[in-house]
């Protein structure tokens, strides 16, 4: 791993707890959230959150009996948030360029954070300083 913050991709357990029991884990093994949240799709809730430490992150959860759980690099830049169009010409670029952004969201800070294939990762990195854009 690199490093930087990660991502990090658990798939809950149908279970009201399981998002309670996700934090506790974490809290309790000193891996800080900085960014990300929990969506339910096609009956599934998946959380994604920005990690301090990934292999830390992956190993708890392992050990609370988590299972479905991913850590990746990530892509994290910044938008001009006050100017209407700027994420979409951010997506196109990437989109034009082969990029595929499987997810997207903001750390506390209020940058982008993009998860990408693992083999788009420089890529997206290019493609975002290319024309200026700070990848931070």
């Amino acid at each position: 791993m690199s490093g930087r913050s990660q991502d990090l991709e658990v798939v809950l357990p149908a279970r009201r707890d399981a998002w309670a029991e996700l934090g506790e884990v974490l809290g309790l093994a000193g891996v800080c959230l900085e960014g990300g949240g929990v969506v339910t799709h096609a009956g599934a809730a998946v959380a994604h959150y920005l990690v301090d430490d990934g292999p830390l992150a992956l190993r708890a959860l392992a050990r609370a009996g988590f299972d479905a759980v991913t850590v990746r690099d990530v892509v994290t830049t910044r938008v001009s948030q006050g100017v209407p169009g700027s994420l979409g010409a951010l997506a196109r670029r990437l989109a034009e360029a082969g990029v595929d952004v499987a997810v997207q969201y903001s750390d506390h800070a209020g940058n982008l954070v993009l998860v990408v294939a693992d083999g788009d990762l420089e890529r997206c990195r290019r493609v975002l300083t290319a024309d200026g854009t700070t990848v931070v």
